[in-house]
C-alpha cells in the first residue's frame, strides 16, 4: 500500500499570527509577542477553529492512516483540540520537527517596516535574491524548507497506509505543493501571491498513478458549517498581508 490521498492543514489562529497582523497594520517594527515561536498558542478563536476542525476529523480520521504534526505549540494544540472535538479513535500522532515553520533568524518578530529599518541591507538582498532562495542571517530561505520536507516525504512515502494527514504552517502547506504538483520557483510564487493558506483550512492532493493533482486547497467549509470565524494571516512574512 502506498499513500495515495494526502490532507494538509494549517494551524488554527495564533496568538502570533493576531501580533504580527496587528504590527503590520499599525506601522509597528517590532512584534508585540512574549512567546518564542515555537511556543506561540492558539488565539480564542483559533481554539474555536480547531474544535470545528473537528468536525471535518470526525468524518475523516477514521480512515486515515498516519498523522504527522509540526512540534510547534500552535500545530500541536489544533491536531489535539480538534481529535478531542472529533471524538474518534485514529492514529496515533508522530511529531515531526521536518514540519516546524520557516525560521526567520535575525528577522524573527520584525514586521516589514522593522527589517527596511534595522536591515535595509538584507532587505535588499532580500528583493535582489526573491523570496524563495533569500536566507535571513541565522535563518530558513523557502528552498531551505524544501529540503527537510523532501526527506520528511521519503519517509512519509514507506508508511503502510493510503491516506495521510499533516498538520503545520502555511509555508509548510505551500512548499508541500511546489515539491508535489510539482511547481517551479516562478509558478509557486505566483500561486503564493494569488491564494493563502487560511487557518484551520485543509489542502488535498491525490495521487492518480502518474503524479499527484492538486484536489482541494484551503477548504474552510468545515469553519462555515460550524460557525466558526475565519481569519486571513498570511503566516510567513514572504507572503503579503491580506
Amino acid at each position: 500500500m502506498t499513500l495515495t490521498t494526502l490532507w494538509l492543514v494549517r494551524h488554527g489562529e495564533s496568538v502570533g499570527n493576531v501580533a504580527a497582523t496587528e504590527a503590520e497594520y499599525s506601522g509597528l517594527e517590532e512584534l508585540r509577542l512574549e512567546y518564542r515561536d515555537a511556543d506561540t498558542p492558539l488565539s480564542s478563536t483559533g481554539e474555536e477553529q480547531a474544535r470545528a476542525l473537528g468536525a471535518w476529523m470526525e468524518r475523516h480520521l477514521p480512515e486515515i492512516g498516519a498523522v504527522w504534526v509540526s512540534p510547534y505549540v500552535r500545530a500541536r494544540q489544533t491536531l489535539a483540540t480538534a481529535r478531542e472535538a472529533a471524538g474518534v479513535d485514529g492514529a496515533a500522532a508522530v511529531i515531526d520537527e521536518r514540519l516546524r515553520d520557516r525560521e526567520l533568524g535575525v528577522l524573527d518578530r520584525l514586521t516589514h517596516t522593522g527589517v527596511a529599518s534595522r536591515y535595509p541591507d538584507e532587505a535588499a538582498r532580500r528583493r535582489r535574491l526573491g523570496k524563495y532562495y533569500h536566507r535571513p542571517p541565522g535563518g530558513e530561505s523557502w528552498a531551505d524548507v524544501a529540503l527537510r520536507l523532501r526527506s520528511f516525504l521519503r519517509d512519509a512515502a514507506a508508511f503502510p497506509t493510503d491516506q495521510g494527514l499533516i498538520v503545520a504552517h502555511d509555508a509548510v502547506v505551500m512548499l508541500m505543493l511546489s515539491l508535489l504538483l510539482p511547481l517551479a520557483e516562478e509558478e509557486l510564487l505566483a500561486f503564493a501571491a494569488d491564494h493563502t493558506v487560511l487557518n484551520a483550512s485543509v489542502t488535498r492532493l491525490d495521487h492518480d498513478g502518474t503524479g499527484w493533482r492538486l484536489t482541494t486547497f484551503a477548504d474552510i467549509a468545515h469553519l462555515q458549517r460550524e460557525g466558526a470565524d475565519v481569519t486571513v494571516h498570511s503566516g510567513d512574512p514572504d507572503v503579503e498581508p491580506r
